[in-house]
């Protein structure tokens, strides 16, 4: 019988909350768990999913457009059924995912933000929260029109003035940053404009391509962030990390 560890728990845990991963991510994943701050081996991966695929409390596929499997936590383990790669959103779920491990090798927290109340609110990707720092966290790997960007802009003012938010951090291809970048020049007042920080990092099929800085060190090396958490020290890599389901 294969052993069911609470680091594989933690993991399946996370998989609930962003659904599919590719391997990259799961390599952050599992060293974030392990307490490493950074990726574990590619091997060492898919040696984990093989012996997780072995309980039944992973699966995998494949899409055209990636290389390598796509993983998720199965019914027996999560009680969701399995998901559709061939859904148009696949590729952006993937790509979340690969931020999402990065922020947990980094020692935040990641959960699933709140449902809109409203029309004129928009749902963030995810929630990063370390040391009581809150971020709303954004894969944009396509750039919207001026008019979503001008409404999504108006929601993350408002929660950053009401909502305890302390940053908007984006994570994009290179086009969908130059337009995140102008509309958020646009919309936002001077007063929040720093706490809101565009990183081009991912290509076009989802590929983490920037640099492997954390959100807090990506904001300390480029002055853009009033609020920064420091990430640099290796004592707060060896801390635990939390998957919020």
């Amino acid at each position: 019988m294969v052993q069911v560890t609470e680091r594989d728990e933690a993991l399946l845990a996370w998989l609930d909350v962003v659904r599919l991963a590719d391997m990259d991510a799961v390599r952050w994943a599992l060293g974030a768990l392990s307490g490493a701050g950074e990726p574990v081996s590619l091997r060492r991966a898919q040696q984990w999913a093989a012996r997780m695929i072995g309980t039944g409390l992973l699966d995998r596929g494949r899409v055209a457009y990636r290389d390598g499997s796509i993983v998720w936590a199965t019914y027996l383990a999560i009680g969701k059924p399995a998901p559709n790669l061939f859904r148009q959103t696949t590729r952006h779920e993937v790509a979340v995912a690969t931020v999402s491990a990065r922020y947990l090798a980094q020692g935040f927290t990641w959960r699933r933000d709140r449902k809109p109340n409203s029309v004129r609110e928009h749902q963030a990707d995810g929630v990063a929260e370390r040391d009581g720092a809150v971020e709303l966290v954004e894969v944009e790997l396509t750039p919207k029109t001026w008019q979503r960007y001008q409404s999504i802009c108006q929601s993350h003012a408002y929660r950053l003035a009401h909502e305890g938010i302390d940053r908007i951090a984006y994570f994009c291809t290179a086009d969908a940053d130059r337009a995140v970048t102008r509309e958020a020049d646009k919309h936002l007042v001077r007063s929040d404009r720093p706490r809101f920080v565009s990183q081009h990092s991912l290509d076009a099929r989802g590929y983490w391509t920037g640099a492997e800085l954390g959100a807090g060190a990506y904001a300390t090396a480029h002055g853009r962030a009033a609020l920064v958490v420091e990430l640099d020290s290796s004592s707060g890599w060896g801390e635990s990390t939390q998957v919020h389901a």
